[in-house]
């Protein structure tokens, strides 16, 4: 055991077959890695087609019908094989055993089975696309999800059923993983923060995945058997939908963004060289936004004819779950006041999903109130703020955190210059694409429409010609990071001189992270300890 646990996990076997029946957890973050990059650009490819077509007015790139399925696929790709799974299927696979100093995961032959079930739900919604497309939008909404689509909607909707089974095998393996297999002395209070995150991620995982899994069940159901269960002319409620959607739907935001706080908090507190301002303030805060965004759905259906009383208590209960957000956002920001701060990449991506999601936040409130809602409800206003949540956040994040953690997964240095100059791209891109979709929606352009008023012809533009900038800067790091797997410098162990159990492990990571189980006897971030001893350089290649 000890002279294969040496064993590099990379180099460990080259055959295919020994990575398709894995149990090892880095192995399998890395088939999800691929899995859901080769999704990334698949939905980034329908994004591409809206946008060219609505750089005219007239809608004369594809037929209308085309463009319903275009923005449908786009969101349903990028939102449950994308979205969803990024940090906690890659970035949490990989490091969440070895931030608690553990070999593995709880369940590594359940770790395995949440990959398979994630591409047999992949390859059902890729069929569905192929043969026709779905044209109902992201949400499946009712009744035109169950009684007026044409195209595969239950194929589709049975793809996310099944993927849905993914999200909680991976949920419930890091629940038990933090709970019962942490390092001798590593307590709660000295866990790392990207290990709280997830654990409040999972905890959603777990409770609300299944609610998902039954709405879409009722609709396949609905429109197969037509029982009624949707369908006022047969007594069902098409309401009941949106409450059972939209119960998982927001708190799901926040399986998506609180593993890329974590990341954030990660990186803040290194490249400041200071502990986590009120570490436990921003521990406690990822719990709380988890059982309060459990409480706030009804905020998508201020205009659907829930009654006036029941929106006010929501719109109350929105305003409250942007507190625990907020408290991130601040002690990041104290973190880095009068830190000892270095941009590199990671950082710039990190504050990066700093600035974008608090905008992304912010503008979150106007469609929390009831006023501004019924002005701003299913307008490009809506659009911008979701990307600004998911996109300038979650997969800023994600970026950070590959960034961050790459010299670990590879042993290998990406360019500085080009990885810099991405994350620059990135931001320029992005903002050029959202932002001007904020001033469409408040002059009250819908969304999901294929042809609009001229007037509206110049924002469009900007924001295709944003989203072309977006695209280059995504495709760099993958260009300079297969590059740096044959040519990239050597990093070392801990080329950044983080804190952390997990760069106490050489890079790449033995096959089983750890020799002997390691005592943990510091707090955590302890950089105050950490910077009094010599920084560890990276290996010269």
């Amino acid at each position: 055991m000890a002279t294969e646990s040496k064993t590099n996990y990379l180099n460990a076997n080259y055959g295919i077959k020994s990575w398709l029946l894995t149990t090892d957890h880095k192995r399998i973050a890395l088939l999800y890695l691929i899995s859901i990059t080769a999704f990334f650009f698949l939905g980034g490819f329908f994004a591409m087609m809206v946008r060219l077509e609505l750089l005219t007015p007239a809608g004369d790139l594809v037929q209308a019908d085309t463009y319903n399925k275009l923005f449908t696929m786009h969101g349903i790709v990028m939102v449950f094989f994308f979205l969803i799974p990024s940090v906690p299927a890659v970035l949490g696979n990989f490091l969440v055993p070895m931030m608690i100093g553990a070999k593995d995961l709880a369940f590594p032959k359940i770790n395995l089975a949440s990959w398979y079930i994630f591409m047999v739900g992949g390859a059902l919604t890729l069929y569905a696309i192929l043969t026709g497309g779905v044209e109902t939008g992201w949400t499946f909404y009712t009744p035109y999800s169950t009684t007026y689509s044409n195209s595969n909607v239950v194929l589709a909707a049975l793809g996310v059923f099944v993927v849905g089974f993914s999200s909680i095998f991976t949920g419930l393996n890091f629940i038990v993983t933090i709970h019962r297999m942490r390092a001798p002395g590593l307590t709660w209070r000295r866990l790392p923060l990207f290990l709280w995150a997830n654990y409040a991620a999972s905890v959603i995982m777990v409770l609300g995945t299944p609610v998902l899994a039954i709405t879409i069940v009722l609709v396949a159901l609905e429109r197969v058997f037509h029982l009624g269960i949707f369908n006022s002319a047969m007594g069902g409620d098409p309401l009941l939908f949106q409450h059972l959607f939209w119960f998982y739907s927001h708190p799901a935001v926040y399986i998506m963004i609180l593993p890329g706080m974590g990341v954030i908090s990660e990186i803040v507190t290194c490249f400041s060289r200071k502990r986590v301002f009120g570490y436990e303030f921003v521990a406690v805060s990822s719990i709380a936004i988890a059982v309060l965004g459990f409480l706030v759905w009804a905020h998508h259906m201020f205009v659907a004819g829930i009654s006036v009383y029941a929106a006010m208590i929501f719109s109350i209960l929105s305003m409250f779950v942007a507190i625990p957000s907020a408290v991130k956002v601040f002690n990041w920001t104290a973190t880095l006041y009068k830190g000892s701060i270095r941009f590199d990449t990671p950082m710039l991506y990190a504050l990066g999903f700093i600035g974008l999601f608090t905008i992304g936040g912010l503008t979150g409130l106007f469609l929390a109130c009831l006023g501004t809602d019924v002005h701003l409800t299913d307008t490009y206003f809506v659009v911008a703020h979701f990307h600004y949540v998911m996109v300038g956040g979650m997969v800023m994040a994600y970026m950070a955190g590959l960034h961050f953690w790459w010299p670990k997964i590879t042993g290998k240095m990406y360019p500085e210059f080009w990885s810099k100059l991405s994350a620059l791209i990135v931001f320029v891109g992005f903002n050029m694409t959202f932002f001007p979709q904020f001033l469409l929606g408040f002059l009250g352009m819908p969304r999901r429409y294929q042809a609009y008023p001229p007037e509206f012809q110049v924002l469009h533009v900007f924001s295709t010609a944003g989203a072309s900038i977006l695209g280059i800067g995504y495709l760099l790091p993958m260009v300079y990071f297969v590059w740096s797997l044959r040519s990239g410098k050597a990093a070392g162990n801990n080329p950044w001189n983080a804190a952390g159990l997990e760069w106490t492990t050489q890079s790449p990571p033995t096959t089983y992270n750890f020799d002997e189980t390691p005592v943990v006897t510091w707090e955590a971030y302890n950089y105050d300890e950490i910077d009094k001893k010599p920084q560890e350089a990276p290996v010269a290649s």
